[in-house]
């Protein structure tokens, strides 16, 4: 079981037993750890302490952040920045595939394709002659299934196993370090519709540590009878944690559900909640 996994279980556990409040000695027997080893993992994993982490996990922290969330988003979008006063937060550029990309479905190119840890589990990064074009969460157990899936979104392109790629680009992603300077953006390809591409632009602006609803991203899009659409798009997204669906949730404050899974989608929100700003 790997680190990740071991969070994972934690994070369930707390889901069903977090009116009990359980203690340092609680949790850590839950993962068999020692309450000393269980600390000292969790809090080179996530940063912070655990009990600093699980208040991140608290709906009440959900709805505080997503009731500050429109005003961030509204300025985001106004400004064209994303995540003020985060150095920290990754610089995404986003391309939308052609038509004619999309109907030769990557003939010719080659597609860097493999398999990294992160702190969120395994990883399958695709990497094309235009960006970065895939990057999921993947089941140890289903890595076979994890490229079959890359390669049906570019079926006329050849995969070329990487994983020392795939390894450099997950630790720049999940880095903690503070940047000596400002980093080169990551490019990323994505296809969609005309709509999907405006979503997925918009949660770009999103501020690592915000949340917002589905409703709100729809108003700042300027359909705000969208949400059910936007939604849509959302699940769509092909790019785990770059495009940063995670950070969209339910008007009442509820996490909701996750492409990758709902348990993973908690820890991504609480990770960054619980990162400290720069300055």
């Amino acid at each position: 079981m790997n680190d990740y996994e071991k969070i994972a279980r934690v994070i369930r556990y707390l889901d069903e037993c977090h009116t009990e409040q359980p203690d340092l000695s609680t949790l850590s027997k839950h993962v068999g750890l020692s309450p000393f080893h269980f600390h000292r993992l969790f809090t080179t994993w996530a940063g912070v302490t655990p009990k600093d982490f699980l208040q991140c996990l608290t709906q009440s922290h959900a709805r505080e952040l997503l009731r500050q969330g429109k005003g961030i988003l509204d300025v985001a979008m106004d400004t064209g920045l994303s995540g003020p006063g985060r150095l920290h937060d990754l610089c995404v550029n986003l391309e939308a595939a052609s038509p004619g990309e999309l109907k030769s479905g990557g003939a010719g190119w080659v597609i860097e394709a493999g398999f990294a840890h992160s702190p969120f589990g395994r990883c399958l990064v695709g990497q094309s002659p235009r960006g970065i074009c895939h990057f999921s969460f993947v089941d140890s157990k289903n890595l076979p299934a994890a490229l079959a899936a890359l390669q049906a979104d570019w079926p006329n392109a050849r995969l070329r196993r990487d994983d020392a790629m795939a390894s450099r680009l997950s630790a720049r992603v999940f880095s903690r370090n503070r940047p000596t300077r400002a980093p080169s953006p990551l490019r990323v390809l994505v296809h969609g519709t005309a709509f999907q591409v405006r979503v997925w632009q918009a949660l770009l602006k999103v501020p690592s540590g915000t949340l917002v609803s589905y409703g709100s991203l729809a108003a700042a899009l300027n359909q705000p009878a969208a949400a059910r659409a936007v939604g849509s798009a959302v699940g769509r997204n092909s790019l785990a944690y770059l495009i940063p669906c995670h950070r969209v949730i339910r008007e009442t404050g509820i996490i909701g559900d996750y492409r990758w899974g709902s348990v993973r989608k908690r820890a991504l929100v609480a990770w960054e909640g619980s990162r400290p700003d720069d300055f």
